[in-house]
């Protein structure tokens, strides 16, 4: 055995299931060669996973598709159905919604945003809402679904789509999947974390059994205590409940009522929000509040009271902190889900915030030597990734014009990071929109949710006025029409479901 044969990891150890643990358990084994490095993952049976996100958004398919899952078995599994977008409701007033789509608005013209051109038609008079421009939105609105195709040329290429699905039925899924590829699973809990004298690293685990656990790569899966990353590391925590001040959710699952929208529903209350996510067989629900503004008891009052169907199970609690490890690799340890942070489920970012970090470590995978440039890269890119979805988050908060709570308005009079500030004011004067294509959140993300919450330019390109008003009339006049014809011509999202990966009947 050769000296690059030697340094190589032969063990990671993975601490805690649920969907983190075993999507990190799921990745690995995919690409990693079981002979050569062995992936062990130890849960409790005795610990329940929080299991919040049950909401995705459309990069779930590349991690599955890079796993080749196969679509229709995995939503049959987990009782998925399709996500074209999130209704908000209430967010900038009372008795207002708009839906963020999964979806491109219009079509570009000159090289200049179709939203500039959509600018100039309102300013004239044009009461078109810039939502009816996107196909995804439509569809939603009418119930409908089908697979979008690859043809760049039809309007049935502008849209993308995610899934609902309950979380702890993904878990068991990948579990399956990742015991299949030689993953190693332990049951016990963790009661010591054995640090080395020399470094600082983690050594080893013992668990409550007597059983010890070596490994040369620590995954920290354990959920907000985050067991290795805090407990054993003391890496800290960046706390941003300034801007994110909820810090409680509960939750509690209901009958459905009716057939499942394609998309979710964002509801703000008095001192938080309300989700509700469709299932195949369920409705999810959860309450998401500021304790500071709201107590439990009437959280959980607020949600009873607004549940679309019977309550299945008694309210479940979960309190948190928004915010994100100072460091999410530290030593010989990674930190994966809500171990690494949390930004509470309004973009249904948590599951993607997963997937990233597990990608990352694909690319960064180290040997034993930990090299601090990989360490580096890893830890930059997931700030940045952190950073990305937290600005998103705090400008639906910041932009709201409530004046009915003092939650709503401590919200509408906070200061905000001066990256989300710079993102406001230029689009404001502008209707320019500050991204990188490489970002999570890019134009058509950021234009629909400063429309959504009334953030409308004051001026726009003014290449615009290269074309004649009655032409861009025409022009936008046009693609509504497609658009509508479009997703009339859809089958409903029902029939979609039935025909295309129905759960079995003794699962629903």
């Amino acid at each position: 055995m050769n000296e690059l044969q030697k340094n190589r990891l032969q063990s990671i150890v993975i601490v805690g299931g649920g969907t983190a643990g075993w999507m990190t358990a799921a990745a690995l084994s995919r690409f990693l060669n079981k002979n050569t490095c062995s992936i062990t993952l130890v849960e409790s049976e005795q610990i329940g996973t929080v299991g919040v996100g049950e909401a995705t958004i459309p990069a779930i398919h590349d991690f599955n598709q890079k796993l080749r899952i196969n679509e229709q078995d995995f939503m049959r599994s987990t009782n998925a159905t399709f996500k074209l977008g999130i209704e908000f409701e209430n967010w900038s007033r009372i008795g207002e919604s708009y839906i963020h789509p999964f979806g491109f608005f219009g079509q570009d013209m000159n090289g200049v945003g179709f939203h500039h051109y959509w600018n100039k038609m309102r300013q004239l008079g044009d009461p078109t809402q810039y939502d009816h421009y996107c196909l995804a939105y439509v569809a939603a609105k009418m119930g409908k679904f089908k697979h979008p195709t690859k043809e760049l040329s039809s309007v049935f290429s502008t849209y993308f789509y995610a899934f609902h699905f309950d979380a702890s039925l993904y878990a068991k899924f990948l579990r399956t999947f990742s015991e299949e590829l030689g993953v190693l699973r332990k049951e016990g809990r963790i009661v010591d974390t054995k640090l080395r004298a020399n470094d600082g690293f983690i050594e080893s685990v013992k668990l409550e059994s007597g059983e010890v656990i070596h490994g040369d790569l620590y995954i920290d899966c354990s959920g907000f205590r985050g067991l290795l990353i805090e407990e054993a590391l003391n890496t800290g925590y960046e706390e941003w409940s300034r801007w994110l001040p909820c810090d409680r959710a509960v939750a509690i699952p209901s009958e459905n009522t009716s057939e499942p929208r394609p998309y979710t529903r964002a509801i703000a209350q008095s001192a938080g929000w309300q989700w509700q996510i469709p299932l195949q067989n369920r409705t999810g629900n959860g309450h998401v509040y500021c304790s500071n503004y709201l107590s439990d008891d009437n959280a959980e009052k607020i949600l009873s009271g607004n549940l679309p169907g019977k309550a299945l199970a008694d309210p479940k609690i979960l309190k948190f902190t928004t915010g994100k490890r100072k460091r999410t690799w530290n030593k010989n340890c990674i930190a994966i889900g809500l171990s690494g942070g949390f930004l509470e489920p309004l973009e249904s970012t948590s599951i993607y915030l997963i997937q990233a970090a597990i990608m990352k470590l694909l690319e960064c995978l180290p040997d034993k030597s930990f090299k601090p440039a990989l360490i580096q890269d890893f830890n930059a890119s997931m700030d940045d990734k952190f950073l990305q979805v937290r600005d998103f988050l705090i400008f639906h908060y910041k932009a709201n014009q409530r004046q009915d709570s003092e939650f709503w308005k401590y919200c509408q009079h906070m200061d905000v990071p001066v990256s989300l500030e710079y993102k406001m004011r230029l689009f404001h004067e502008r209707g320019h929109v500050v991204y990188k294509h490489s970002d999570l959140f890019v134009e058509a993300n950021w234009v629909s949710v400063f429309h959504g919450q009334h953030l409308i330019p004051k001026k726009y390109d003014p290449r615009v006025e290269c074309l004649q008003t009655q032409q861009i009339a025409e022009r936008l006049g046009q693609m509504k029409k497609v658009i509508l014809n479009a997703a009339d011509s859809l089958p409903s999202h029902a029939k979609t479901i039935s025909r295309y990966c129905a759960a079995p009947a003794e699962q629903t």
